[in-house]
């Protein structure tokens, strides 16, 4: 089914029967928000496309993943029966500051793959039920980049879960943006402050 270009910035607001509160993301800018573009997809697409020959039909944003695994069947406000054949491009950027190996883990039904500072990290691609895969990576003090893709197949059950555990902390917790903010000082930002003399952003 195609979806009005009208509605579709409010596409991934969950329904009011989701009595959770948590969501895909929201209209709602944060300065701390990872940026998700929607894609719509053909039916019977079994792996992640390549989004940069598509062009997204909204924009959501977010400071934390955890759509836990659920029968979804209600479709979206506006939208009824759209709970199928959808993608959603996450990008963003988080402040570490103890320097170590990081854990992060990924649940999602259906496919979806992490990547840091441009590097795949976890690849759980493809049709299938809820599944978690880890994966980790040695990220030193600064800035670093996050991409996470996800595509909703064939109905009912959705799940994007992202988790993250410190150096020698070994406790998987929901990560959260809002917990990897850069320091107060700006003399403080090292990496983040070349890329913001780049970019010309925030940090």
């Amino acid at each position: 089914m195609r979806i009005p270009w009208a509605i579709a910035a409010t596409l991934f607001a969950l329904t009011a029967q989701e009595q959770s509160g948590v969501t895909f993301g929201t209209t709602v800018v944060g300065s701390s928000d990872l940026r998700g573009d929607i894609y719509l997809l053909k039916p019977n697409t079994d792996l992640l496309p390549g989004f940069k020959r598509m062009k997204p039909v909204g924009t959501i944003y977010t400071n934390t993943l955890q759509v836990t695994p659920r029968n979804f069947v209600q479709g979206f406000p506006g939208v009824t029966g759209q709970f199928e054949w959808f993608a959603i491009h996450y990008t963003g950027r988080f402040w570490i500051e103890h320097g170590g190996r990081y854990q992060f883990r990924v649940l999602s039904d259906d496919g979806s793959k992490l990547w840091i500072d441009g590097q795949l990290l976890i690849d759980n691609d493809g049709t299938h039920p809820p599944a978690a895969i880890d994966g980790s990576a040695v990220l030193s003090r600064g800035v670093h980049e996050l991409r996470l893709d996800y595509f909703q197949g064939p109905r009912a059950h959705v799940a994007l879960v992202l988790s993250i555990a410190g150096p020698g902390d070994g406790i998987l917790r929901p990560f959260d943006t809002r917990n990897y903010l850069p320091p107060a000082d700006r003399a403080e930002w090292i990496k983040g402050t070349i890329r913001n003399k780049k970019r010309g952003e925030n940090w």
